[in-house]
């Protein structure tokens, strides 16, 4: 009898331990550390080099990760080296929040973020390996994927036809590590790499600003969402130029109005150790905070990055006899200063060269009880 009941126990203790075995199969990807038990949908997009389309679509707030490798091909386990002998496009997986955005969402962020009208590679990549592809899993992703592409074809919006297939998701094979968040983990051969190879420059050609950002907007989430965006300030308008006159001081006018450059060492900010966040003096909108501030030696303040990837505006500034990098605020379009690629290296190596006259400091004591008090999540672990 005791051995029947042994046996029993053993049985049911074996039992528990398989399906605790099974669930944590199922609700964790080692690979890449997340949690796939919130993970409700799945695309896989394809626009060219996948580093540039795993980076833009990341920048939509409800895609919790954008995973870069191989489909559409006969191998098996495809390598960088072998990918394209084996008949592989670079394509994304993306997973997402689909009561935040929709499959819809997706593919209308890559297509403003690729030349859907090249079928046979994308910018200075050439080859079918490198060609823009949506694939789908159901019937209801393809209609929407080819009601979209029908879309735009018909808009004329391009001078040649769209060139995207529609296909049927196979298996994906996700890439090498050192391909994954390589916009993150090697940001200047990255920029460098998306303007030579004329990205950019063509998706600023046919797309608005709006029109790139539409998807990037939080929506549909809990008031306690502790999302960081900059978006907030979308409806601020622009003050004209006789109030902006009286309402800054002379220097401050200069700088970000007529984009002039304030003394070195003789300006509000360039030494501040204080924690806090820096906006735009003109609009309020968040810019850099103290968090990635450092001292350059420039005798300007200085930061690693900005407070969020899209804070910021970057044009192209041929003054002074050189070629340069602007920096400009979105919403108030205040000249802030420069970046150059001489920052720290382990932080990516750029510097954010901006003017205090272009800046209202905030501390970080101040923030609570205000439009910027999501902000103190930056200094919960510093």
């Amino acid at each position: 009898m005791k051995f029947v009941l042994y046996s029993v126990m053993l049985l049911l203790l074996l039992f528990v331990i398989i399906l605790s075995f099974m669930n944590k199969k199922q609700t964790v990807n080692t690979k890449h550390g997340i949690d796939d038990s919130s993970l409700t949908a799945v695309a896989y997009l394809a626009g060219g080099c996948f580093w540039c389309v795993e980076s833009d679509l990341e920048k939509i707030p409800a895609v919790k990760d954008a995973i870069s490798g191989y489909m559409g091909g006969k191998t098996k386990n495809p390598t960088y080296k072998d990918y394209a002998q084996g008949g592989h496009r670079e394509v994304v997986k993306v997973l997402y929040d689909p009561a935040v955005t929709s499959y819809d969402d997706l593919v209308r962020h890559l297509l403003r973020h690729v030349d859907p009208t090249d079928g046979e590679g994308s910018f200075g990549d050439r080859g079918e390996q490198y060609a823009p592809a949506i694939y789908y899993e159901t019937e209801e992703e393809k209609n929407i994927a080819e009601a979209i592409i029908a879309e735009l074809d018909a808009s004329d919006r391009f001078s040649k036809s769209i060139d995207v297939p529609v296909l049927r998701a196979t298996h994906f094979y996700p890439a090498e590590e050192y391909h994954q968040e390589y916009s993150d983990n090697n940001s200047l051969k990255y920029k460098y790499y998306r303007s030579a190879s004329g990205r950019d420059d063509f998706i600023e050609k046919y797309w608005t600003e709006d029109e790139l950002r539409e998807f990037e907007t939080v929506r549909n989430l809990s008031p306690d969402d502790d999302e960081i965006l900059t978006s907030d300030w979308v409806d601020f308008e622009k003050p004209s130029n006789e109030v902006l006159k009286n309402t800054l001081t002379p220097i401050q006018y200069t700088v970000t109005q007529k984009d002039g450059t304030e003394k070195p060492f003789d300006n509000e900010y360039w030494d501040n150790k204080e924690e806090g966040i820096y906006v735009d003096v003109v609009s309020g909108e968040p810019l850099f905070s103290s968090v990635d501030k450092y001292v350059s030696g420039t005798g300007w303040p200085s930061f690693t990055k900005p407070i969020d990837p899209y804070a910021v505006e970057e044009k192209e500034d041929n003054s002074l006899f050189s070629k340069r990098t602007e920096i400009r605020s979105v919403y108030a379009d205040s000249h802030v200063g420069h970046v150059f690629p001489d920052g720290p290296t382990d932080k990516g190596g750029l510097r954010y060269c901006m003017n205090s006259a272009a800046l209202r400091f905030i501390p970080k004591d101040e923030l609570k009880g205000t439009e910027y008090e999501q902000y103190l999540a930056l200094f919960e672990e510093n």
